[in-house]
């Protein structure tokens, strides 16, 4: 039985002397205890474990092949606003220069029908706000309002608010979604969607009903707007039905002189003097 034992314990000396020890194994044997039995040498430990991160988040990258995956185009955060389709698809309203589009109008406002919701867009020249009214009887006081706000950390967020009086109130309860917002090249511009129907409030109004539409623009400070730009807004001549789909034009102030009839008699009477000449 003696010599058994010498004998079990001769071969396991033998094949454990015969084993080299893996390169794991000796990392972590000096990593407890160092060449010498001695604590604190873990800086092979640490060197392998760091090339080995770096291979496996390099490997995480490239295809089998070892080609690297090819990376996905970026996104652009907000569609321009398109105005080929006004008229057809959906209804703009602009207002400044004739011929003016989105992107150079004083103001544009777009509207179209998505399922039960009404998509607008908005743009405005201006580093502020730019918004929508829905009035009965042309005038600011009693009107829900739906406004796109440029913040100090240069965010556009859509705000609602209820007009008091010539005083815009924000209100909590906020029917928009899916909101978008930009501002650049001095422009602010947004776009969202609110439900068609609303539960009867005093603050919204249904919009498959026919309103005039309040135009207005202005300057925000701290992200909180401000008195408008002009002191009479536009405002749509008739009211505006989101089932039809128009492509309106109103004339900023500055391109308005020449559309009133006095100056058109004038004109007029000007051309006559100059053609028959003075006595």
């Amino acid at each position: 039985m003696r010599h058994l034992v010498q004998l079990w314990v001769l071969v396991s000396h033998t094949v454990w002397r015969g084993v080299a020890p893996s390169p794991t194994d000796e990392g972590a044997l000096r990593g407890g205890h160092g060449d010498h039995g001695e604590p604190g040498h873990k800086e092979h430990h640490k060197d392998s474990y760091g090339t080995f991160a770096s291979e496996f988040l390099e490997s995480r990258h490239l295809s089998d092949d070892g080609y690297p995956f090819p990376t996905a185009p970026p996104v652009d955060p907000f569609a321009r606003i398109k105005v080929h389709d006004c008229g057809v698809t959906k209804g703009c309203i602009r207002y400044g220069k004739p011929g003016c589009d989105a992107e150079t109008c004083d103001y544009f406002l777009s509207y179209r029908r998505i399922g039960t919701d009404v998509e607008y867009e908005m743009s405005a020249d201006t580093d502020g706000w730019v918004a929508v009214g829905f009035s009965s009887d042309k005038k600011m006081g009693g009107d829900d309002v739906m406004g796109c706000v440029h913040d100090d950390n240069g965010r556009v967020r859509i705000h609602h608010f209820y007009n008091v009086g010539q005083w815009a109130k924000e209100i909590k309860r906020n029917p928009a979604r899916d909101e978008e917002g930009v501002f650049e090249s001095n422009r602010v511009t947004c776009r969202f969607k609110r439900p068609l129907y609303v539960p009867r409030e005093e603050t919204l109004v249904d919009l498959h009903l026919s309103w005039y539409y309040l135009f207005a623009w202005g300057p925000a400070i701290q992200g909180s707007i401000t008195r408008h730009d002009i002191d009479a807004p536009p405002v749509s001549d008739r009211m505006v039905s989101i089932y039809k789909y128009e492509d309106l034009f109103m004339p900023s102030t500055a391109y308005q002189t020449f559309n009133s009839p006095f100056c058109l008699l004038l004109i007029v009477a000007l051309t006559f003097y100059l053609l028959m000449g003075t006595p």
